[in-house]
């Protein structure tokens, strides 16, 4: 994989993958959950077509699921590339609670 960096755009609801001069190569759309209790929702995983199949979409997944972990808060993902890179992951991406996949299904923050 190319050397990129990841940025947490926690306002814009993005994580993004940076490449060469700063561009935006790939990012994971997510929302805030706050109840029943805080999670990151994880809704779409996008890489530019120029840039698929280096790995990105993993790595911001890694990422993510990091950041949860840091700050001591739960994944719910809701885009099928996360859960699938989830299942595949167990040991970085605990199974998500079921009470926070409904709570993230049906909050108004979803169709944002």
């Amino acid at each position: 994989m190319s050397d990129i960096e990841i940025r947490d755009d926690r306002a814009g609801g993005r994580l993004e993958a940076l490449g060469e001069g700063g561009e935006v190569v790939g990012r994971i759309e997510y929302f805030v959950l706050d109840e029943p209790r805080t999670a990151l929702v994880p809704v779409h995983t996008i890489v530019e077509p120029a840039h698929e199949g280096k790995g990105i979409a993993g790595s911001l997944a890694r990422e993510l699921y990091a950041i949860a972990a840091r700050e001591g808060v739960a994944v719910a993902p809701l885009c099928p590339y996360v859960v699938k890179w989830a299942a595949r992951h167990p040991d970085e991406a605990p199974a998500a609670d079921p009470e926070l996949l409904s709570a993230a299904k049906n909050s108004p923050l979803l169709s944002r």
